[in-house]
């Protein structure tokens, strides 16, 4: 978890995973990421699948974030309960809407999360509750997505909350609610604000990049961390490699 919160700042590495089989993290930490990115949002992965996901993260000492579907408590505090290292919130536009997620992360008086000290993040009722409630409101990240023109236009109010450690731009969805292409000048225009903002208030930002080519353009533009491809994706892109490599040599001999 401290390596998420300090190594964010350094570039650090992550990945999304989108299977509900425990090797996909496995063999994400043994490839050397420093944190997975758990995708409730996305998948039809269940809160059991992501709780192994989670033990298995911390086993291996990888760190593991959940992104969860919405910005409801009750899904939130589960995760967290079952020692996400913090989580990814999607879709957060508003001043207003950043404040309940922070709100949703944090025990009273700070906000609205339950006690749970009996689950994994209270090592199932053995870690004292003073040091519980302190490791939840002080360690758990709260990493907000940007993923619309009004949340770019909206990121140095929302960066400016006590709660926000990180923002993470989601510009396929960006570009989706303008209308316009990935690439386009208007969304490297918003994208070049939003790192203006989170620099200005000492907020690790970060990105998804489908290559490590696009990861290292991102880091060189001024992104504290990406989350590259996912378990699916290099799964595929590697079994459509070796189809590729092995079918089109028979093709040409059949050929002639």
């Amino acid at each position: 978890m401290t390596r998420v919160r300090d190594g964010i700042n350094g570039g650090t590495l992550g990945t999304w995973i989108k299977l509900s089989s425990s090797e996909s993290v496995e063999i994400m930490a043994h490839a050397g990421f420093d944190f997975v990115v758990i995708d409730l949002e996305h998948t039809t992965m269940d809160l059991a699948a992501a709780s192994t996901h989670i033990a298995m993260a911390r086993a291996l000492g990888v760190d593991p974030l959940v992104r969860v579907p919405d910005h409801g408590l009750s899904v939130i505090q589960r995760v967290l309960d079952a020692g996400a290292a913090g989580v990814v919130v999607p879709h957060v536009d508003t001043v207003q809407q950043a404040r309940a997620v922070v709100r949703a992360t944090c025990f009273p008086p700070r906000g609205d999360r339950g006690s749970g000290g009996t689950s994994r993040a209270g090592r199932w009722g053995q870690l004292p509750r003073a040091d519980y409630l302190e490791y939840g409101n002080e360690q758990a990240l709260c990493v907000v997505q940007l993923e619309s023109e009004v949340a770019i236009r909206n990121t140095r109010e929302i960066l400016a909350l006590d709660g926000i450690d990180a923002a993470f731009v989601g510009t396929a969805d960006l570009s989706m609610s303008m209308g316009v292409a990935a690439g386009s000048d208007e969304v490297d225009r918003l994208v070049a604000s939003a790192l203006a903002a989170a620099a200005a208030a000492g907020v690790p930002i970060g990105t998804a990049s489908a290559t490590s080519d696009q990861a290292r353009a991102a880091l060189a533009r001024g992104y504290d961390y990406v989350v590259v491809s996912n378990d699916t994706s290099i799964l595929a892109s590697g079994g459509r490699t070796i189809v590729n490599a092995l079918k089109a040599p028979v093709a040409e001999r059949v050929a002639r």
